[in-house]
């Protein structure tokens, strides 16, 4: 079972804020092998969440109110290490993550890109496909919505 903080971006200590660059880049930079640019200036608006397992932290995404990322609330960089896939500790990180979209921005609407790939994953989470395949730094990705 995963332990979360929740923290606003002047709240990230410098290694919490180290950590979750550095996953997102072992993921989405070398695993994924897609080059881009990861700091992309938004996370200081954002609302983090950190997933922590045995005090490591190994999943992790980023909150947005609506209005910011999409007309609705949004959730990205969803991100789980690969060592610790097979305990579908992504399942707890996105259970936790609406819960706080919930309540922090009170609305139940929320939006994502997605990779494509993970479709059946999201709508375990009661996500709907809302639009054609569109490619994001040359990986398949679908926007999803939850109401």
């Amino acid at each position: 079972m995963l332990t979360f903080k929740i923290k606003r971006f002047n709240e990230l200590s410098l290694q919490e804020l180290y950590k979750l660059l550095q996953l997102r880049s072992e993921v989405f930079v070398v695993e994924q092998n897609c080059v881009y640019q990861d700091v992309d200036g938004k996370d200081e608006k954002a609302l983090h969440v950190l997933g922590f397992f045995e005090d490591e932290l190994v999943a992790y995404t980023r909150l947005f109110d609506k209005g910011y990322y999409f007309e609705e609330a949004s959730i990205g960089r969803v991100v789980v290490s690969e060592k610790v896939r097979a305990k579908k500790f992504g399942h707890e990180l996105m259970k936790v993550s609406i819960a706080t979209v919930e309540q922090e921005f009170k609305t139940s609407e929320i939006t994502i890109s997605a990779q494509e790939y993970l479709k059946k994953f999201y709508e375990t989470h009661q996500f709907e496909q809302t639009s054609e395949m569109y490619l994001e730094d040359d990986i398949p990705h679908i926007q999803m919505k939850r109401k």
